[in-house]
């Protein structure tokens, strides 16, 4: 059964459930870059989800050109970021707190927010030559949710630099690090994909939400604090400097950006 929810004339949320497995697409061309709006479509899905006792798996898939290119920068202006970073980061919660297995397959762009959505899922397929990376450091920005969970998951010298620097980096060397869980060529992905549902399908969901539970025990504990934290730091300071301000401004304007370090 495949469900739109709700569809629009711009883009869509597309769900594709064949219990126990339940797949949702991101359908916003060019570069299913997530919106206000898009957000809460995933959020939507994402708890119509968790209330079926049939699901024990979600898939988020993009498509060929982009898993996500990241959150809209349009909306990293002052009097919209505070609503868009919220809305964002109550998906990621969302997605952290499920009782689902929750797997990501990324081909093309993952960028910014793309990033840390994929990153969030406990298992991620990433198409060899997928362009992976957490830019916003070269808007005068940076990433919350990255900042808290890139060091749990690559270590903290690498998450630093990932962030500090904002390189991209292949699907290969997401695998080499941790940010991801294997890699395969574009065409053969989907494949390596179906062969773990295959092997969750046969599995109790009940077991498989209580191993996932237990698994992030400790890093659960963390989370939620840390990510309060640093969403405070990005609301009530980043956004206040004269430099992110110049960052957003400049990428809208199709302009290099000029530094004050204010």
């Amino acid at each position: 059964m495949t469900t739109r929810v709700p569809p629009t004339s711009a883009y869509r949320a597309e769900m594709d459930i064949t219990p126990p497995v339940a797949r949702i697409a991101f359908v916003h061309p060019p570069l299913n870059v997530i919106d206000l709006r898009m957000a809460k479509l995933l959020t939507a899905c994402l708890s119509q989800l968790e209330s079926r006792s049939d699901i024990s798996s979600i898939v988020f898939e993009g498509d060929s050109r982009a898993f996500s290119a990241g959150v809209d920068i349009n909306a990293h202006v002052p009097d919209q970021i505070h609503e868009m970073l919220t809305s964002f980061h109550a998906l990621i919660r969302g997605i952290v707190a499920s009782r689902k297995i929750t797997i990501a397959v990324v081909k093309g762009a993952c960028l910014g927010g793309g990033g840390e959505l994929a990153a969030v899922c406990d298992m991620v397929y990433t198409a060899r030559d997928a362009t992976w990376g957490f830019p916003e450091i070269k808007l005068g920005c940076y990433p919350p949710v990255a900042a808290v969970a890139l060091p749990a998951l690559v270590g903290q010298k690498r998450a630093a630099e990932l962030i500090l620097t904002g390189r991209p980096i292949s699907g290969d060397e997401a695998v080499a690090i941790g940010l991801a869980t294997r890699s395969a060529r574009a065409e053969e992905l989907d494949a390596v994909v179906e062969e773990t549902i295959s092997q969750l399908k046969v599995l109790s969901s009940s077991a498989l939400a209580h191993a996932k539970k237990s698994i992030y025990a400790w890093d659960a504990i963390h989370f939620d604090k840390g990510l309060a934290r640093a969403e405070k730091v990005y609301l009530e300071e980043l956004i206040a400097t004269e430099d992110a301000r110049e960052g957003i401004s400049a990428y809208l304007e199709k302009r290099s950006p000029k530094w004050t370090g204010r």
